[in-house]
């Protein structure tokens, strides 16, 4: 079993946590290989509806482990991802294969509760989360500038789509520290929580969605969102209709109108 990255299930969230509080959970093969494993096992698992990622001790994911770094900077080979590893789109959305891209190809939604730095390629693997939580202590930055790299692993699509060309412009030329107020300023944020409340309130919202939504309607808004990002306004009110006329058929349709009429909590089965 892979360390590198833990899994633990509670009232039907999966939190997934990266773990080399040590070296501030920097990627490596190891907890790269490990959170598609655990990523893959969460969404096999239908207990499961809802996934938060997560870093063990003070950090998030400072990026990519820099003695690897040294290591390709003085030219020494650079790992393949293979195609197997890339075999990861669990739904209907297409082209979101590579790096941490796949997570939208997840059918559960990904919160990450980003508990301290998130830089590099780090800061990467939040902004593909679907929501993001921040403590009031953490910070961001994309890093690249300042080692002489580029905008990596498709941070030039993903975060313009956040914050718009300017900020994203200023985000990653810069390659500045930003807080966790400017970054919910921003939008990479969704909304931060005092450190000492940080972690009863990221899991009191993922356990609320575990628990009151429908997992069908969640999977289907997943696909109709990032998907909407390479469809006309055309393309997308025609499949939005072909996809609302579905779920009039669905088991959760059914179940959500009688738990509303009879007043009682939901049992939704994700079909």
């Amino acid at each position: 079993m892979n360390d590198a990255v833990l899994l633990k299930k509670e009232d039907g969230v999966a939190v997934v946590t990266l773990n080399r509080p040590d070296k501030l959970n920097s990627v490596t093969a190891e907890i790269r290989a490990g959170l598609r494993e655990r990523m893959d096992d969460a969404c096999k698992d239908d207990e499961v509806k809802v996934i938060v990622l997560t870093g063990a001790g003070r950090g998030f994911c400072a990026g990519a482990d820099m003695d690897g770094l040294a290591d390709t900077s003085q030219g020494k080979s650079r790992e393949e991802i293979s195609p197997e590893e890339r075999d990861y789109a669990k739904n209907n959305v297409e082209g979101f294969d590579g790096g941490f891209s796949y997570f939208p190809t997840l059918p559960k939604p990904v919160i990450a509760a980003i508990n301290g730095p998130a830089a590099g390629v780090g800061f990467i693997m939040a902004l593909y989360c679907d929501i993001r939580f921040a403590k009031e202590s953490a910070i961001f930055t994309s890093a690249f500038s300042k080692r002489g790299l580029i905008a990596e692993w498709g941070v030039g699509w993903i975060l313009p789509r956040l914050v718009g060309i300017a900020r994203a412009n200023d985000v990653l030329f810069s390659a500045r520290r930003i807080s966790a107020n400017e970054a919910t300023e921003m939008g990479i944020v969704n909304k931060t929580f005092k450190d000492e409340e940080f972690e009863n309130e990221v899991m009191t919202y993922a356990k609320e969605l575990a628990k009151s939504v429908s997992p069908r309607s969640i999977r289907i808004m997943k696909e109709q969102i990032y998907n909407a990002q390479k469809e006309t306004i055309e393309e997308n009110l025609k499949s939005s209709m072909t996809a609302m006329l579905e779920s009039f058929d669905s088991e959760d349709f059914k179940e959500g109108v009688s738990h509303y009429i009879e007043k009682r909590e939901p049992k939704f089965t994700g079909k």
